[in-house]
C-alpha cells in the first residue's frame, strides 16, 4: 500500500514557523501582516475556504481584511475596491476567491491587482516571474504541491511528471514549477489521446481535471508518486454526500508508492502557502 503524503502535518508545521516569523517581525516592523479575501455570492465551497483561510490567518497573528459581496456587486464596485486595497498600506496580501459569477470578469479584476500584493500569484506579471524562473509570488496550489514532494523527499531532477489538466489556477504553474525542479514535463488535458499510456509512465502523476475519481489503478505506473488536487463532492445511493479527488484512492493507493487523500492532501497546504506568500509580501515590502 501506499504511503499517504499527510498535507495536514505539513501544513500545521509550515502555520506554526510562519506564526513565530509573525511574531518575530511584528514588533520590528510596527504592525502585522494583512490579507483581504474578496468573495462574491454564496457558493458554499467558497464559503467555507475563505472560513478555513480567516481561521488560518488568525492563528498565524495576520490581520484578515475580508470582504463580502453579493451576486449584484458590479465589476466597478469590485475595481474601486482593489484599487483601495491596492493603496491600503495595511495590506500585504489580496486574493479573489474564485469561481466568480459569470456576470464578472475575473481575468481583469486579477489583472488590476497590485503585482506586490498578489496572494495567489495569477496576476501576468507573476506568473511570467514563474515562466522565466524569477523570484516572486507563487501560485499557492501549485507551490503547495511542490511543498509536499518537497517534503516527501522526491527527488524530482530527471523524472518523467505528468500533469492532467491545463488551468491557470493549477496545471500551468505546476508544470512550470516541475520543470524548473528539472522534471521532465508532460501536460495532458481533455483533449489528450491515449491518456491511459502516458500517465502509466510516470514517475510523479498531478492529477487536477476536476472529475471525481478519473485516475485509476491502471492508468499509474507501480511505485509513481500520485499527487491528487482534485476536491469534488459526491452523494452515493444512500444520499449521504463526501468528498473525493480526481484520483481513485482505494485503488490507486495499491498501485504508487506514494499519494496525498483527499480531503487532508493539498488542501490545507493551499492555506498554508495563501500565508506563506502574505508574509512574503509584507517582509519584502519593509525589506525595500
Amino acid at each position: 500500500m501506499a504511503t499517504i503524503i499527510d498535507g495536514k502535518a505539513l501544513a500545521k508545521k509550515m502555520q506554526k514557523a510562519i506564526a513565530e516569523e509573525v511574531a518575530r517581525l511584528q514588533p520590528k516592523y510596527g504592525r502585522p501582516p494583512g490579507l483581504a479575501v474578496l468573495m462574491v455570492g454564496d457558493n458554499p465551497a467558497s464559503a467555507a475556504y475563505v472560513r478555513n483561510k480567516e481561521t488560518a490567518c488568525h492563528k498565524a497573528g495576520i490581520v484578515s481584511f475580508g470582504k463580502h459581496f453579493p451576486a449584484s456587486v458590479t465589476q466597478t464596485e469590485l475595481e474601486q475596491i482593489i484599487d483601495e486595497l491596492n493603496a491600503d498600506d495595511r495590506v500585504d496580501g489580496i486574493l479573489i476567491q474564485l469561481p466568480l459569477p459569470e456576470n464578472l470578469d475575473a481575468i481583469a479584476l486579477l489583472n488590476r491587482l497590485d503585482p506586490d500584493k498578489d496572494a495567489d500569484g495569477l496576476h501576468p506579471n507573476n506568473l511570467g516571474k514563474l515562466a522565466r524562473g524569477e523570484e516572486g509570488l507563487r501560485s499557492c496550489t501549485p507551490a503547495g504541491v511542490m511543498a509536499l514532494l518537497g517534503e516527501a523527499k522526491i527527488d524530482l531532477a530527471g523524472k518523467n511528471a505528468v500533469v492532467i489538466g491545463r488551468s491557470i489556477l493549477v496545471g500551468k504553474p505546476v508544470a512550470l514549477m516541475l520543470l524548473e525542479a528539472n522534471a521532465t514535463v508532460t501536460i495532458a488535458h481533455s483533449r489528450t489521446k491515449n491518456l491511459a499510456e502516458i500517465t502509466r509512465k510516470a514517475d510523479i502523476l498531478i492529477a487536477a481535471i476536476g472529475r471525481p475519481e478519473f485516475v485509476t489503478a491502471d492508468m499509474v505506473k507501480p511505485d509513481a508518486v500520485v499527487i491528487d488536487v482534485g476536491i469534488n463532492r459526491i452523494t452515493d445511493y444512500e444520499g449521504k454526500s463526501r468528498l473525493v479527488g480526481d484520483v481513485d484512492l482505494a485503488s490507486v493507493s495499491e498501485v504508487a508508492a506514494q499519494i496525498t487523500p483527499v480531503p487532508g492532501g493539498v488542501g490545507p497546504m493551499t492555506v498554508t502557502m495563501l500565508l506563506h506568500n502574505t508574509v512574503w509580501s509584507y517582509r519584502r515590502k519593509f525589506a525595500n
